[in-house]
């Protein structure tokens, strides 16, 4: 049965099925529908977003249907408006608390024949499980709040820039949005709290809902995912230390290392014969660049010239195994009162239960486990976000 959400969140649950909007008693079996709620997390529905790449109903809507589409969604942005102008948190109410039933009703009825569209013309698509799972940890992170403690920021408020600051984030939503379609490499972007811009020196105000922040995050992630594409073993300890000792021959120092390999590998006039006999790039090229398009490990196609070919393969390849990772951790939590409290480019952060600290070695062998070899894990922790301190953990 086809029927539609109008809400992402755990406590705002009804559905429009059956002609009906169902609050009390939902009808069953329901199968099909356009995207995740957190209301349906353990149940097996198929999401017609997904089947079409994620793609939102403006881009997938058959002509047929346009016109009624964009009466209903016109409707829609109207009433978000309103919402916003009364000053009512969507985080806080149920959308369909906030709007007359017969818009429901029509909004429901246009997205049911939408969705019997999509599964009736697109084949589910490879990376299917993957967005699924994505939406499910990232629709978590969003219906979280944020646990925003400025007062830390007290003493310097004398300063121009950190008033400044301070009245953004009032005005700032505090909830983290991550969208997954943000870039073509696959890294997230975020909207509404500025989790990915926001400058070191303030997050300091960020702090746990349960105990205290574990930040697990890889050693030189995109130099891994390179040797684990090029099918080499990847090191156990720091590899800017390898690097130096291995293909360097112990010349320079570690931060001279790591200044060398990058400076060589994404720059493809850059010539270091040292380099490229570990890490080949011609040989990566070859395998998932054609001359106008790569195709990555994790079957993601971009467009690219040979100037950016190899940092497309290796920082959306990056990309996809992170995200991959991060929901295998996310998974661990399951039931739990721990949670993943946000992810910054390949750093995962999650605000750890003190009934679940015995697992932090479980978590840590997990994250590092991926499907390109084991990657060293670097764990850091703290009682905000501004202070984490690096843990020894074996």
């Amino acid at each position: 049965m086809i029927f539609q959400t109008f809400d992402d969140k755990k406590k705002c649950m009804a559905v429009f099925a059956q002609g009906k909007i169902h609050k009390d008693k939902i009808p069953t079996p329901l199968t099909k529908t356009w995207d995740y709620s957190e209301t349906l997390q353990n149940k097996n529905i198929k999401y017609a977003k997904y089947y079409c790449g994620g793609k939102n109903l403006d881009e997938v809507c058959p002509e047929h249907l346009k016109r009624e589409w964009e009466s209903v969604n016109k409707k829609l942005e109207a009433f978000y408006q309103a919402v916003n102008e009364a000053k009512l948190d969507l985080n806080e109410h149920c959308f369909f608390d906030l709007v007359p039933p017969h818009f429901l009703l029509n909004y429901g009825h246009v997205k049911n024949k939408i969705c019997a569209h999509i599964f009736s013309n697109f084949k589910k698509p490879q990376n299917y499980e993957f967005l699924v799972d994505l939406t499910k940890a990232l629709t978590e992170i969003k219906n979280t709040k944020l646990n925003i403690d400025m007062s830390s920021l007290d003493k310097r408020r004398h300063e121009f820039k950190v008033r400044r600051f301070l009245k953004k984030i009032n005005k700032t939503s505090p909830y983290i949005v991550y969208d997954i379609r943000g870039t073509k490499t696959g890294r997230l972007t975020s909207k509404a709290f500025p989790i990915l811009t926001m400058d070191r020196e303030y997050r300091t105000i960020l702090k746990p809902n349960n105990k205290w922040f574990l930040e697990l995050d890889y050693n030189a992630a995109e130099l891994r995912v390179m040797l684990g594409l090029l099918g080499k073993e990847q090191p156990p300890e720091d590899l800017h230390e390898w690097n130096l000792k291995n293909v360097y021959k112990g010349v320079g120092t570690r931060d001279k290392a790591k200044k060398r390999i990058f400076a060589w590998l994404y720059n493809p006039e850059s010539k270091d014969h040292l380099s490229d006999q570990k890490y080949n790039r011609e040989e990566l090229l070859t395998k998932h660049w054609d001359g106008t398009c790569i195709k990555t490990y994790f079957n993601r196609e971009i467009k690219a010239d040979k100037h950016h070919a190899l940092n497309y393969i290796i920082q959306s390849t990056a990309a996809d195994l992170f995200l991959r990772q991060m929901i295998k951790v996310w998974e661990l939590f399951k039931d739990r009162k721990s949670q993943i409290a946000f992810c910054l480019h390949d750093s995962l952060i999650i605000d750890l239960a003190e009934e679940d600290e015995t697992m932090i070695n479980e978590i840590k062998e997990e994250f590092a486990n991926t499907e390109l070899g084991k990657f060293k894990v670097n764990i850091f922790g703290g009682k905000n976000f501004g202070n984490m301190k690096r843990m020894n953990v074996k």
